[in-house]
């Protein structure tokens, strides 16, 4: 298959209430993050993506991001990726530079892999030479699909009951 991460886009709806739906239904955490629903319409959602890029209130603890979705050529969304254009404390100790998720169905086949390798050219883009990507230490999956994409594990940061590692990768 051919992939690709596209910006949202209005006439993606029907397959984004696809993806999220998928999440919901298994009452799954959705990750990343930010490509969740809200409740609320989807061009309302559009605006807020739109927004983040650039619009963002550091006081409440964002930072500029994009959201990305990995499409094949009919535009199925197959997951999620949220690359920050910078890092605050938090993002710097947990969250790091690069999110992503891939739906349930579409798991266990590589496409994390290719996901988060087509996001480190825009990655770099957006002026990121050094790459923080992090994962539970739980998340085995997660770590080798940072490890293959060249992350090298820094160390491990404990947040509560919650082990995260902290990869970086340079770009």
């Amino acid at each position: 298959m051919n992939f690709k991460l596209v910006k949202p886009l209005p006439e993606m709806e029907q397959a984004y209430l696809s993806y999220i739906c998928e999440w919901e239904d298994l009452k799954d955490e959705i990750v990343p993050y930010a490509s969740r629903h809200e409740g609320v319409s989807y061009n309302d959602i559009l605006d807020r993506w739109r927004r983040d890029a650039t619009d963002i209130s550091y006081e409440k603890g964002f930072v500029p991001a994009t959201l990305y979705f990995l499409v094949d050529e009919s535009n199925k969304i197959y997951g999620a990726l949220h690359i920050r254009h910078e890092l605050n404390e938090y993002l710097h100790n947990y969250g790091g530079h690069i999110g992503y998720g891939i739906r349930f169905s579409e798991r266990r086949k590589g496409y994390a892999t290719e996901m988060l390798a087509l996001a480190l050219p825009i990655a770099k883009g957006f002026g990121i030479d050094k790459a923080l990507v992090t994962c539970d230490r739980n998340n085995i999956a997660s770590a080798k699909t940072i490890i293959s994409n060249g992350g090298v594990l820094e160390n491990e940061v404990k947040d509560g009951e919650k082990i995260t590692q902290r990869y970086w990768i340079s770009l």
